[in-house]
């Protein structure tokens, strides 16, 4: 063991730790979600590329010996690509406004530095987490300039997903371009559209969707690093806000651009409900098409039966042969947990008072839980599901062709009051709408065939190119 101290007094850390006195702290503090920061490998790796361009903006602006910049940087660095990710291990949860997460970061980055020199781990008298770590920073700055990057780098992964997913809707619209089926609007027969066209639909939603995340984007990238404390800048350099932006776009390849008010910056979070507002949306979309996915292919006997998901695990302890939409049915479940971490987000951002947030640890947590699982959400949904699912032809060509409601193509041609009764006698007697309209007098079979046929009943007929 070392002893390391603070304000509060002395306290035994072991000599394996790269974490010190502040970190155990909060460890005893905070035993309460029993998931460590270390759970988002993005939001380590962005707390230390922060770290990295403090100490390259210090380095240059004359207030950091250069030697001890180095070895910051070159841990940093490490750290970054993966290294000591294990002793980031804070809790999640945690009171301060991310003070225990600075701290860690602060701690493990100079003991790792002090390594490198040459010196023993808890030897501050040579390399200090705060004077020198954490020179011309606060927790208040920091945190949130790192969540927000953390989230960039989780975004990254999660839009290829969401991508991928939108891609496999568009090629099963593609292959099932020539189906045709009945619509249904409030769980009624409506009119005839294709399958290809209602897995296109679903497609554009995710598109859509996609749209509305990336708006997002050029928010995430406004930072307020360099306004210290309350954004006044104190204990920072003139010209370090402009160093440690211009450094930090440079290491996380993303261009960053600093708040206009920095007072405003660093006690406003509603950034984060904006971000928080279009990943429920997407989430609820989500959701939607899994409910059809689930409806679609309910049965196989006694259900609508007009797709087939790919069978993944038995669905019954007692009933054999049973498979369920097991799938669409996790995805559902994400959706849920993205939209109670919305309300969650929605009332941290509300609970800021004055200068600051304090709330922005379950801020943090909410978001990059949502994106993670989001990500994995459109992975699975992908290949466990969509990629494999197949239509029921047969079925499907049954229903149409038996189907009252294909009568609303020919109201223009017979009108509304017709077109009811005749859908009433089909309804009474089993026979055709074709059958019933001819012997009406009312149009002859070729006529009837044409207005019915699968291209102008999708809505591909003359007049719609």
């Amino acid at each position: 063991m070392r002893t390391e101290s603070d304000s509060l007094g002395t306290h035994q850390i072991p000599d394996e730790a790269y974490w010190g006195v502040h970190t155990a702290r909060a460890v005893e503090n905070f035993p309460i979600t029993k998931r460590p920061i270390s759970v988002y490998p993005e939001l380590v790796r962005a707390l230390v590329h922060v770290k990295q361009a403090a100490a390259r903006a210090n380095a240059e602006l004359g207030v950091l010996d250069p030697g001890k910049a180095e070895l910051i940087d070159t841990a940093c660095a490490e750290i970054a690509g993966g290294a000591l990710h294990e002793q980031f291990v804070v809790g999640v949860i945690q009171g301060g406004a991310g003070t225990s997460t600075n701290m860690n970061a602060n701690e493990v980055i100079a003991n790792r530095a002090l390594e490198l020199g040459g010196h023993a781990k808890g030897d501050y008298a040579f390399l200090h987490p705060i004077d020198d770590v954490n020179r011309s920073q606060s927790t208040n700055d920091v945190y949130p300039t790192a969540i927000k990057l953390a989230m960039m780098y989780s975004l990254s992964s999660m839009l290829d997903e969401m991508r991928a997913l939108r891609d496999a809707f568009s090629a099963k619209g593609r292959e099932f371009a020539h189906i045709l089926k009945i619509g249904r609007t409030q769980l009624q027969d409506a009119v005839p559209l294709t399958l290809g066209q209602e897995f296109h639909g679903w497609a554009t939603t995710m598109t859509e969707d996609l749209q509305r995340i990336g708006e997002t984007l050029p928010l995430l990238s406004e930072i307020n690093l360099g306004a210290t404390a309350i954004g006044t800048g104190i204990n920072a350099e003139p010209g370090y806000t402009t160093a440690v932006r211009r450094h930090l776009s440079e290491i996380s390849g993303i261009q960053l651009t600093t708040a206009g008010d920095l007072i405003e910056a660093t006690s406003d979070t509603g950034v984060f409900m904006t971000f928080s507002s279009a990943l429920k949306r997407a989430a609820v979309k989500l959701s939607k098409i899994c409910n059809d996915l689930r409806l679609l292919s309910s049965g196989p006997q006694a259900g609508l039966g007009e797709i087939n998901l790919p069978p993944k695990q038995a669905g019954s302890s007692i009933m054999p042969g049973k498979v369920n939409p097991v799938i669409p049915e996790a995805v559902n479940q994400v959706a849920f947990s993205v939209v109670g971490a919305d309300v969650t987000v929605t009332m941290a951002v509300e609970a800021g008072q004055l200068q600051l947030n304090a709330f922005e640890p379950v801020i943090a947590h909410s978001l990059l839980q949502s994106i993670t699982w989001m990500r994995q959400a459109f992975l699975t949904l992908r290949v466990n599901c969509v990629e494999g699912i197949t239509a029921n032809e047969a079925r499907l060509a049954a229903m149409v062709g038996s189907s009252v409601s294909v009568v609303t193509a020919l109201t223009p041609l017979i009108g509304y009051q017709a077109s009811a009764a005749l859908a009433k006698t089909a309804l009474l007697t089993g026979r055709s709408i074709a059958d019933l309209v001819v012997e009406a007098g009312l149009m002859t079979r070729e006529a009837v065939e044409a207005e019915l046929s699968p291209e102008r009943l999708a809505g591909e007929g003359p007049g719609e190119a």
